[in-house]
C-alpha cells in the first residue's frame, strides 16, 4: 500500500473538487489518505511516469499533449515535481 505524505494529502484535500465538483469527499487529512488508499491513487515523480502510467493503465493518450494529460480531472500537480493520480 502506498504511503501518502502530508504534502501529497494537504494537495488532494485542497483541491478535490477538480475531480469531485459536487462536493468533497474528504474532510480531513485522515480522510484523504484513506480516500486515496481505496482508489488506488498513485505518486508519480515526473510528466514522464504520469504519461507512462498512463499507457500501463490503457488510457488512450495519442490525442492528448503533455498539457492535456496533466490537465486531465484525475491528475494533481503536488507543486514540487510530483503528480497524484487518483482513479476517481
Amino acid at each position: 500500500m502506498p504511503e501518502f505524505d502530508d504534502v501529497v494529502l494537504k494537495c488532494f484535500l485542497d483541491n478535490q473538487e477538480q475531480l469531485f465538483p459536487k462536493g468533497n469527499v474528504c474532510e480531513d487529512i485522515d480522510e484523504a489518505r484513506d480516500f486515496l488508499e481505496d482508489n488506488f491513487a498513485v505518486v508519480l515523480n515526473s510528466v514522464d511516469e504520469v504519461i507512462e502510467y498512463f499507457e500501463e493503465e490503457g488510457i488512450d493518450t495519442e490525442d492528448l499533449d503533455e498539457e492535456g494529460i496533466l490537465g486531465a480531472d484525475e491528475v494533481f500537480d503536488i507543486g514540487d515535481g510530483r503528480y497524484l493520480v487518483v482513479q476517481g
